[in-house]
């Protein structure tokens, strides 16, 4: 088996298949991300459609986390190395929304008069929000680590 520029294995058929990131411990982050994708998107969209004027802010920053859970749900079910890479930077993003939403909450909680999935670390998640990306990052960057260590 060899690895291609693209970011391909090739089996001894011939055929490219791409590096898989979900093995293992990356299995259960697909899980969980795509149990966050479904609870952000689905409280936003209810929450946007009911009810938008009460909390714009809260009810948008919402949907923005849904959407950044399913990008990273797909880069990793995607595989290969650009997908590793998109799925770290936006870890990164998701993190540094998280602390910056969740300091935003404890400082002026006023200016959320409804809670967002990153309100207060994810609090309302059980932390998830916070402790996934970290999660997910270490993963990320074990997994480029054994892929350079195998080539």
């Amino acid at each position: 088996m060899t690895v291609t520029r693209d970011d391909t294995r090739e089996d001894t058929g011939g055929e490219p298949s791409r590096a898989r990131l979900i093995s293992g411990p990356g299995m259960l982050l697909v899980w969980l991300y795509g149990v966050m994708v479904v609870g952000a998107v689905s409280r936003s969209a209810v929450q946007i459609a009911m009810d938008f004027g009460r909390a714009p802010l809260a009810y948008s920053l919402s949907a923005l986390a849904g959407l950044v859970y399913g990008f990273i749900t797909y880069s990793l079910v995607r595989g290969g190395e650009k997908a590793r890479r998109a799925a770290l930077v936006c870890c990164a993003a998701e993190l540094a929304g998280v602390l910056v939403v969740g300091t935003w909450t404890l400082v002026e909680p006023s200016a959320f008069p409804d809670s967002t999935v990153w309100s207060y670390y994810g609090g309302g998640y059980l932390f998830i929000p916070v402790l996934l990306p970290l999660s997910a990052m270490y993963w990320l960057r074990k997994a480029s680590a054994r892929r350079s260590e195998a080539a």
